[in-house]
């Protein structure tokens, strides 16, 4: 019974977790995205006072629906907490506590409140305080969000750079307020009767929004605004490329990784050694592709070979259709000789692929001779392959 239970875990915790390419996550994920989507679009409509009765009543059960929705996902989250890889030295009661503080354990305790809240009739589910469920189920979409995580880590990696155009937009804003106040005072006595609203017109100019609320009169003030408003462009441009580099550099980094791990479960670069494979790293991209998908077609240029790392695709012969797992590869041949593919390729199941163009294979082709070896003498024992079964058909018609 233990090992069904612990079996049982790892499957829902499989495909419950939001960075799962599987089938399951994946069929998880759309749904929890529909639940989502019609928790919100019922609250919203429920807001609606010259909404049908009917309409009403559809609303507040969508609403209770994705509640027990919300609440049963979090406990089974709670419930396999233990099985996730970070949380492998500590107890299971440990492992939950630790996943119940954590940032999505506290979001996905905000989102199960809704549930709680009509259950004992403290909030109903067609009241207007229901409006309230769409602060705490929106959060719910930075789940689907793991780049949120990686902005995180990019301005805490830039922050000493961010820190100081942070200051200087704040030296900006405070002279400007300051200098407009003395400007304007006499003659807006109402518009800068202080500096806590000489700073709010400073912000609104600094940030570019320009409400035209408060206009400066004076020369001095005009002058104070003009260089305020340029100054508001270029620190926030600033700002927005050192934000844009930094997530560049990170995503670089991230895809690095991630097709480092799809790499070494391919035995052909394994045995490369770890020099060659970082060459080869960089001139690698991952795509997924799902069951029966047309990868390439017969006749079609080819531009790129593909390394399968997960996964298996049948190679469609005019003669007899051939089956590729993990660890084979495909299109080696449109590359060597420069012809258009000679069938057509679908996945069977979920596939990773490793797709190497055309550009890179021959830059790779100078450096590691090796690499380009094997995929010559693969590609010759297809050919060899290929010929012969077209003339066994041959020979039996």
């Amino acid at each position: 019974m233990p090992a069904t239970s612990s079996t049982l875990g790892e499957r829902l915790y499989t495909a419950l977790k939001p960075t799962d390419s599987g089938a399951g996550s994946r069929r998880w994920q759309s749904f929890h995205l529909f639940a989502l989507g019609a928790g919100l679009l019922a609250v919203t409509l429920s807001s609606v006072d010259s909404l049908p009765d009917l309409a009403n009543e559809i609303a507040s059960f969508v609403i209770m629906l994705v509640a027990v929705v919300f609440l049963v996902e979090y406990a089974l989250r709670l419930w396999t907490a233990p099985e996730a890889p970070n949380y492998a030295g500590h107890s299971e009661m440990g492992a939950r506590i630790r996943w119940a503080c954590s940032p999505i354990g506290l979001i996905g305790l905000l989102a199960i409140v809704p549930a709680f809240a009509i259950s004992v009739h403290a909030v109903g589910a067609d009241s207007d305080l229901a409006a309230l469920f769409c602060i705490l189920w929106i959060l719910k979409l930075g789940v689907h969000a793991p780049a949120l995580g990686t902005l995180a880590r990019v301005i805490s990696n830039e922050r000493a750079t961010l820190a100081s155009v942070l200051i200087i937009f704040i030296i900006v804003l405070v002279s400007a307020a300051t200098a407009t106040y003395f400007f304007e005072r006499a003659r807006q006595p109402e518009a800068f009767s202080n500096l806590p609203a000489a700073l709010w017109w400073a912000v609104v100019t600094l940030t570019t929004t320009g409400y035209g609320d408060i206009v400066p009169l004076t020369t001095g003030g005009r002058i104070v605004g003009s260089v305020v408003m340029v100054s508001g462009i270029l620190v926030l441009a600033l700002m927005t490329g050192i934000l844009a580099t930094g997530f560049a550099e990170e995503e670089r980094r991230r895809e690095y990784l991630r097709v480092w791990d799809q790499v070494v479960k391919v035995p052909m670069f394994a045995e490369l050694g770890t020099v060659t494979l970082s060459e080869i790293v960089g001139k690698l991209r991952v795509r997924h592709y799902p069951p029966r998908f047309v990868v390439v077609r017969r006749d079609e240029p080819g531009d790129a070979m593909f390394f399968i790392s997960e996964g298996e695709v049948e190679v469609r012969l005019p003669h007899e259709p051939v089956r590729l797992g993990q660890g084979g590869f495909f299109g080696e041949m449109a590359l060597l000789d420069r012809l258009p593919r000679s069938a057509t390729i679908v996945t069977t199941q979920p596939t990773t692929l490793l797709v190497l163009y055309a550009s890179d294979f021959y830059e790779i082709a100078a450096h590691i001779p090796s690499l380009v070896a094997a995929v010559e003498k693969e590609a010759r024992r297809r050919r060899q392959e290929n010929e012969s079964g077209k003339a066994a058909v041959g020979t039996q018609r």
